[in-house]
């Protein structure tokens, strides 16, 4: 990073396997006492949240563990309070961030300066080949998981959100989605994609899909 980069100070939500990419939603139920904190907080100032995954297998201290240093920032758009103090909300990702260093709070919840990450203005293309390829592996992955999707929806989607959306919501391990979001373009991403799919999909005896 350039001495001449800027930065920004982020509050943060750990959560392994919960992408969010530039131009995508994810919706998240918080119930923890520290994250219902994090967004009363994040609604009084400028609704943002950093959103970024633990590693795994080097926690240190129960409630802080070692952090991946790309993550996205969030900002909530549909927003519901619940009389249990509960909130349901969905996140718009606005840009990927990296962790400069991580601040001393004496807030609940953790707090980054971080640099955000540059975004194109409009949204990533793939080639014909590439979709074509994607959209095949894709409904082979679906099959063989007995997942039900809706593909006339999915072929609607323009490529960005595909890509994206595949990775947001693909039950890959946590190293793979990290992969996958610090992807540098989305033709590397939907390859990515791909070759997991094709090679290193397997049940672990959770629903998920690992790369041992």
């Amino acid at each position: 990073m350039s001495e001449a980069a800027k930065t920004t100070r982020l509050s943060i939500f750990p959560l392994p396997g919960a992408l969010l990419f530039p131009r995508m939603h994810l919706p998240l139920h918080i119930f923890e006492p520290r994250y219902r904190a994090m967004v009363s907080d994040a609604m009084a100032r400028d609704r943002r949240i950093g959103m970024i995954q633990p590693r795994t297998g080097k926690i240190t201290r129960k409630d802080s563990p070692p952090l991946f240093e790309i993550g996205c920032v969030g900002k909530i758009g549909e927003f519901e309070a619940g009389e249990d103090g509960r909130y349901n909300l969905v996140l718009e990702g606005v840009a990927l961030f990296r962790i400069v260093r991580e601040l001393d709070v004496t807030t609940p919840f953790r707090q980054v300066e971080a640099e955000l990450l540059p975004l194109a203005e409009e949204p990533e293309m793939l080639s014909l080949s590439r979709r074509s390829l994607l959209e095949t592996e894709s409904r082979a992955f679906a099959d063989a998981q007995g997942y039900a999707v809706d593909w006339d929806a999915v072929t609607r989607l323009d490529d960005e959100a595909l890509v994206n959306g595949i990775a947001q919501i693909a039950p890959f391990d946590v190293a793979a989605k990290q992969a996958l979001l610090e992807s540098p373009d989305i033709e590397d991403r939907a390859e990515l994609i791909i070759q997991l799919m094709q090679f290193f999909g397997r049940h672990d005896g959770e629903d998920s899909v690992t790369l041992q």
